[in-house]
């Protein structure tokens, strides 16, 4: 065996062990996956905290649809307002760290899992989720700091939890909260936001491209090379980048997407019945009703990250005076990561049968969800393959370059500006690891660190949200008179 097959060993073995202590201890069990409970308390936590909000804003979720379509569309953009980017690049920027691997590997995988019925639980965390956005990246603006001539910003929940509990007199629980987001944060930049990114990702490219089957090094070093030329300019690159990829990759992976539906549409009827039959059926996969409601809350908690408190790092770097404007032109994200792009993936993956198809029972049973969807559109469109490859391959670059600026900034926080340089050295290296260590270790990993950011988020939401709601109720009034000025 070779130096590097031996490296890739130890360090598969280490991750392997990691999720083993993980697996053991008390908070993994309790919080995540514990099969005695069958509903894992984070599950619980980010689907409560959604509906909550949802009502307490009047849902906003639906009522600010439109007017977040204008504001995106610079409609109310004065570009004298302090911040780093417009509301469409904030957008951008979180969507392309939101809409990325798990809207197609995360997506399979639930489906797998729960069955058809998982779908349905996943469009509906989707809509409820874009509430608990719209209140998060509404207080990231509110507590954000800004640097000298308006730029410079350091935001999102470090800054409301530090800063939103000193100003209740329990400055020491703030800041304990906004260490252990700060710590989540980096580990879920490492990890669901890297190098689960880059394996499954690579997964799906070896499909196309026999040589990463047998040299997956290669594509972890050409990753790495791409990653860094972007990430060393910061907020600006990584939004000049992402408000370019976005939109192409989703009108790409869309469009493929309702060639497969279309071309199966006597099987379609059937598949949306299966849907909404097995999402309420007793008797469903994984368990019954409750296991299909996790599985589907689960994967779209993973995508979209509703609850999660990562995008309202990227919005707080937005430009404008309203922090009301900027949460609703957040609520957008779990729509079109969640309820569009994830639905067409799953309406993919049962019209075409795979998720059940013994053929592809190693995919599922190693959660190599990209290459299982690759396996679906294959059936139905011989070159979709080479076509998903090169979306996978988008889709998970830019999430990579997004979740390196939220590690970044949790990071300065943590120990200064001087810190950023070390991140990003730490940031590229787990890039290449993401070649060589197995999906499932990368997947749990993921999970653990991303949906336990939600924990000391949540908490923060729930302690401000009467801010949130005098906020809006101030911001829709003047909306409703016409108060605002119109730029174009």
């Amino acid at each position: 065996m070779t130096s590097l097959g031996w490296l890739m060993d130890g360090l598969d073995g280490a991750m392997g062990t990691l999720n083993a202590l993980v697996g053991n201890v008390l908070f993994f069990d309790v919080l995540f996956w514990d099969e005695a409970r069958r509903l894992p308390f984070i599950v619980l936590w980010l689907v409560v905290a959604a509906v909550f909000l949802t009502l307490r804003m009047g849902f906003i979720n639906l009522r600010g649809f439109r007017h977040a379509l204008h504001v995106t569309a610079g409609r109310y953009t004065d570009p004298s307002e302090p911040g780093d980017v417009s509301h469409y690049e904030a957008l951008s920027t979180a969507l392309s760290a939101t809409v990325g691997l798990g809207n197609i590997a995360g997506v399979a995988i639930a489906v797998s899992l729960g069955g058809p019925g998982a779908t349905f639980w996943m469009i509906v965390a989707g809509l409820f989720g874009m509430t608990a956005k719209f209140a998060e990246c509404t207080l990231g603006q509110m507590y954000r700091d800004v640097g000298a001539g308006g730029r410079g910003v350091l935001g999102g929940p470090v800054q409301y939890l530090s800063k939103g509990f000193a100003e209740r007199g329990f400055p020491g629980t703030g800041r304990g909260l906004a260490v252990l987001f700060a710590v989540l944060c980096i580990g879920g930049s490492l990890g669901g936001g890297n190098s689960f990114q880059v394996n499954q990702s690579m997964n799906a490219m070896q499909e196309t491209v026999p040589l990463l089957a047998e040299a997956p090094w290669l594509y972890g070093l050409v990753m790495t090379g791409l990653v860094g030329v972007v990430i060393v300019g910061g907020i600006h690159r990584i939004a000049n980048v992402a408000d370019k990829i976005v939109p192409l990759m989703a009108a790409v992976y869309v469009t493929g997407c309702l060639v497969v539906i279309v071309s199966n549409a006597a099987a379609l009827p059937g598949a949306l019945a299966a849907i909404v039959e097995q999402a309420l059926s007793p008797d469903a996969a994984y368990g019954g009703f409750i296991g299909v409601l996790v599985v589907g809350f689960q994967r779209a908690a993973f995508s979209n990250e509703a609850g999660a408190g990562s995008a309202a790092i990227a919005h707080s770097a937005a430009r404008t005076r309203y922090p009301v404007r900027e949460g609703i032109v957040a609520l957008l994200e779990p729509f079109i990561d969640t309820v569009v792009i994830c639905t067409m993936t799953a309406l993919v993956i049962n019209v075409s049968g795979a998720y059940q198809n013994p053929a592809y029972a190693d995919l599922i049973a190693a959660n190599q969800g990209a290459a299982l969807t690759s396996r679906a559109f294959g059936e139905h469109i011989a070159w979709f393959p080479y076509v998903l490859s090169a979306a996978v391959f988008l889709f998970a670059y830019s999430t990579m370059i997004s979740w390196s600026y939220y590690g970044e900034r949790c990071t300065v926080w943590l120990w200064g500006e001087g810190a950023s340089r070390y991140y990003k050295a730490v940031f590229l290296l787990f890039v290449f690891l993401g070649s060589v260590i197995t999906s499932t270790n990368i997947l749990n990993f993921g999970d653990l660190m991303i949906l336990g950011m939600a924990l000391p988020n949540l908490i923060g939401v729930y302690a401000l949200h009467g801010r949130v709601r005098a906020a809006l109720d101030e911001y829709w009034t003047q909306y409703r008179r016409g108060q605002f000025t119109v730029f174009r």
